[in-house]
């Protein structure tokens, strides 16, 4: 099921550093304090989105590294971009207490 606008940004409200944009994504920027950290965390993103079955556009700007999520075969942001977005924050937030 697809969410109303109204309800991504209810979610997104409870998810650190997501952004609603164009009417379809929902996107983060996240930062490293190097290159290799930024790999480290695609990696990882791989790793969580292979389990879901559902991959994010990645872009990777030296030290930031943005996601994008969408569920194309629905049409919009979906129960499973949120909570796959909830896990790329939870392994950003592992990866930055080291």
């Amino acid at each position: 099921m697809v969410f109303t606008q109204e309800e991504v940004e209810a979610h997104l409200d409870k998810l650190e550093g997501w952004d609603y944009e164009e009417g379809r994504w929902i996107v983060r920027k996240f930062t490293f304090t190097n290159f290799m950290k930024g790999i480290a965390f695609v990696d990882e993103v791989g790793l969580i989105s292979e389990a879901f079955n559902h991959h994010p556009f990645i872009t990777i700007d030296h030290k930031v590294v943005t996601l994008r999520l969408t569920s194309w075969d629905d049409g919009g942001i979906t129960a499973i971009d949120i909570k796959e977005a909830q896990q790329y924050n939870e392994a950003y937030d592992k990866m930055m207490q080291v």
